[in-house]
């Protein structure tokens, strides 16, 4: 990127964790709602969740991320985005603890994810930002979710 570049993105949290998605895949922010439950769907598809009405495949973004599942709370967010893959994009709700900001970070901050000490696979993520008070993880929407999976969670749900 070039000097002085920005990277805009939602920050939200996950349990203790902090993570940032890109706003340019972030659609809308709805309250949660219990999503409508389909059978035949891998364990973090919680289900459909209207959204205008088209139904949008939703997902337990710690239960996708290998995080302890959570009860829903007044702060419970689900992100509505837009995941482009390679021939088309898909809508889909990520259930998060809550939402902090929309903020702007110097693209000269965002330092590589490390390949060891993360509970997560590093191909999930575009890289870490270093905050006095821990680390923000932006996270890479379509890494996280392969085309199987995606092509698994809309089948799961057009069925």
């Amino acid at each position: 990127m070039s000097e002085g570049a920005s990277v805009q993105a939602v920050t939200f949290g996950l349990g203790d964790e902090v993570f940032a998605v890109s706003v340019t895949l972030v659609r809308e922010i709805l309250d949660y709602a219990p999503a409508f439950r389909v059978p035949n769907g891998p364990g973090w598809l919680l289900g459909l969740t209207d959204v205008r009405g088209q139904g949008v495949p939703t997902v337990d973004l710690r239960a996708r991320l290998g995080l302890a599942s959570a009860e829903p709370t007044l702060s419970t967010r689900v992100l509505i985005v837009d995941v482009p893959l390679a021939d088309r994009i898909v809508s889909l709700g990520l259930v998060v603890d809550r939402v902090l900001a929309v903020t702007t970070f110097a693209a000269e901050r965002l330092e590589p994810a490390p390949d060891i000490g993360m509970r997560w696979r590093s191909d999930y993520i575009e890289g870490v930002v270093r905050e006095p008070d821990g680390f923000v993880v932006v996270i890479n929407v379509a890494e996280i979710f392969s085309r199987e999976d995606i092509d698994a969670a809309t089948f799961a749900t057009a069925a």
